[in-house]
């Protein structure tokens, strides 16, 4: 079973984590640590570097749980909703997890919401943390 885990390293992230450790040992399943950036001048280096660091922090963390993992950062110049969905379908995940962020209404409608368009659209089952 390949787990996908739409990965910023965020508050909600131990949890995402957490979860993903979970769900691997209960499926005997692989986890793939997805961080999507934009791409263009909205993305420096400093940007980059911070999401590669962040990844391999949890790449530690599931080998030493003995699990497999991999982890793509992403900058292919879609939102990071678009990325994860033609990412995971992509490569045939079983399952993504992802964070969601509390937002108002408003906000969502203003903003978008990339865990609102990850559950659209997905060809698979997501599971949301709080």
């Amino acid at each position: 079973m390949k787990i996908l885990v739409g990965y910023r390293g965020s508050n909600v992230g131990k949890d995402l984590l957490e979860l993903a450790v979970q769900h691997a040992k209960a499926f005997s399943g692989e986890v793939l640590l997805v961080t999507s950036l934009p791409g263009g001048d909205k993305t420096t280096t400093e940007h980059v570097y911070e999401a590669e660091e962040k990844l391999e922090k949890a790449k530690e963390f599931f080998n030493k749980l003995g699990i497999k993992n991999e982890t793509h950062l992403l900058v292919r110049g879609k939102t990071a909703g678009e990325d994860i969905v033609a990412f995971a379908s992509d490569k045939g995940c079983d399952e993504i997890l992802i964070g969601v962020r509390s937002r108002s209404k408003v906000g969502k409608i203003l903003f978008g919401s990339t865990a609102q368009f990850v559950i659209l659209k997905a060809h698979c089952p997501v599971t949301s943390i709080k």
